[in-house]
């Protein structure tokens, strides 16, 4: 199965027959999907449907037990570990539900962070450009303990976005945020899609959330079930309602 809006964009993540399976378990079982390059695709299933088993796997902090796996056409399986640990901190930028955050930097260093990992030079203007977007000018010299779930959330938006990375893969981001805060993130996902050409990746169990993407995938007990482009909270709803 392959989605339909990657026949009018080229790839920016792509899985062929992609399997995880942990001892006797199938977490993953035979997944075929296209990311297209700048779109916004949800992911979303069930308790145990291998949601994260699906982001890790495609996002390359995992490796399937068989199947390929691409990013910006290169077959990550084939890269030895330290090749995928600069393509990941390099291409790839991560927004996870518990922030993860280093706690003794401040918000300016934990933005930065990537960058410096990588040997990399600051663009001020860009790092400016990142903090107006998100919002968070005047708390660059706080330090995660003295700012909002929110504000923290938007911090890790701002680190996963501080390299220009291809591909941005969020794991439930808004699951510990109130509605309007979450609402606030999901527009700023949404404009690194459109502004900037990110790929955007979300995985999540929020109707809501979803109604932000271009198309949500649907997974079923590790295979994708379906697709649903152009979604409305009341579509997601009614194909939820029946996995």
């Amino acid at each position: 199965m392959t989605t339909m809006l990657a026949e009018a964009t080229a790839e920016a993540v792509g899985l062929d027959s992609v399997t995880k399976t942990y001892g006797p378990v199938r977490a993953l079982d035979g997944i075929t999907w296209t990311f297209p390059r700048g779109g916004f695709t949800a992911v979303m299933g069930p308790s145990g449907s291998g949601k994260s088993t699906f982001l890790h796997c495609a996002s390359g902090l995992d490796r399937p037990t068989a199947g390929t796996v691409r990013i910006g056409g290169a077959d990550i399986g084939r890269l030895s570990e330290t090749k995928r640990t600069r393509l990941r901190r390099e291409r790839i930028g991560f927004v996870f539900q518990a922030f993860n955050l280093i706690p003794s930097m401040d918000v300016e260093q934990n933005i930065t962070l990537p960058l410096q990992l990588g040997g990399r030079d600051i663009d001020r203007a860009w790092l400016d450009e990142v903090v107006r977007r998100v919002g968070l000018a005047d708390r660059l010299r706080h330090r995660p303990s003295e700012l909002s779930g929110g504000q923290q959330q938007r911090a890790a938006l701002a680190r996963a976005l501080i390299t220009r990375p291809d591909v941005v893969f969020a794991d439930e981001p808004t699951g510990a945020l109130d509605p309007r805060t979450a609402r606030d993130v999901l527009r700023m996902l949404r404009e690194a899609a459109d502004e900037t050409g990110q790929t955007i990746v979300l995985v999540t169990h929020d109707p809501m959330a979803d109604a932000w993407a271009d198309s949500v995938v649907f997974l079923s007990a590790g295979r994708i079930v379906d697709e649903v482009v152009a979604p409305s909270a009341a579509a997601i709803m009614n194909r939820w309602e029946t996995l």
